[in-house]
């Protein structure tokens, strides 16, 4: 997509192929755009492209997508992308009593047809981590690291396969003591800081990691959000 923006030779090229490429940003970021960007033009390329949202239904995902101009419509209905809704209520009922809860993890790392996907993109990794009742319990014996343990595990194994899974995470509330597998394992990793120039806001996504990069990447890459345009890279230097 060359001829619309700059995103594609700002990130060197694209995505390495069996990676795992992290995100990391706070509320308002620009986290959840940018993998909104990445999933339009993996899926105009003919990328099979699956993406799970813990915020947005299908419905709020295409209203979002056509307000940046990405529109998918026809990405989902031909099967180029793939759209689940996670629903964090863990809470599970028979009738009107609870019976129980479900593992958030387990379910999205459970075999289905969202893994048939060249590209996994989960925003945010984060909500589903710290709703999931298994990991909270975890946490509560002093285990939260072993949690984090099986779901390198369960990344490393699906990237084996030459599969690349993107996660977007926020700092601010997951504890950096189970960011630090996650950072370790990922083969990109972006930390996104946000600063005001006059009326308008300036992110820019800072290249702590990159391996297999195809072409020269800078250090921090610009960027702003426009309604009815994405994402417009800002003018860069060239590390």
């Amino acid at each position: 997509m060359t001829e619309r923006d700059r995103v594609n030779g700002a990130f060197g090229g694209g995505l390495p192929e069996g990676s795992v490429c992290l995100i990391e940003g706070g509320h308002g970021s620009g986290k959840s755009v940018l993998t909104q960007r990445m999933a339009y033009g993996l899926a105009e390329e003919g990328t099979l492209t699956g993406v799970v949202s813990t915020e947005m239904k299908a419905g709020e995902y295409i209203e979002q997508m056509d307000s940046l101009s990405y529109g998918i419509v026809d990405h989902l209905l031909e099967d180029r992308m793939l759209f689940y809704h996670a629903d964090t209520d863990t809470h599970e009922f028979d009738g009107e009593h609870e019976v129980g809860t479900r593992s958030l993890l387990r379910r999205l790392f459970t075999p289905s047809p969202l893994w048939n996907g060249d590209v996994v993109v989960v925003d945010s990794f984060g909500t589903l981590l710290l709703n999931d009742p298994e990991f909270d319990a975890a946490v509560e014996r002093g285990e939260g690291d072993h949690v984090m343990q099986r779901v390198v595990s369960a990344l490393r194994s699906l990237t084996a396969r030459d599969r690349s899974v993107v996660l977007t995470v926020s700092p601010d509330v997951v504890p950096e003591k189970y960011l630090y597998p996650l950072r370790h394992a990922s083969g990109v990793y972006l930390d996104i800081n946000v600063r005001r120039v006059g009326q308008e806001m300036r992110r820019g996504a800072v290249v702590r990691k990159f391996t297999g990069v195809k072409e020269p990447i800078e250090d921090t890459i610009s960027f702003t959000v426009r309604e009815g345009r994405g994402i417009t890279i800002e003018t860069r230097t060239i590390a």
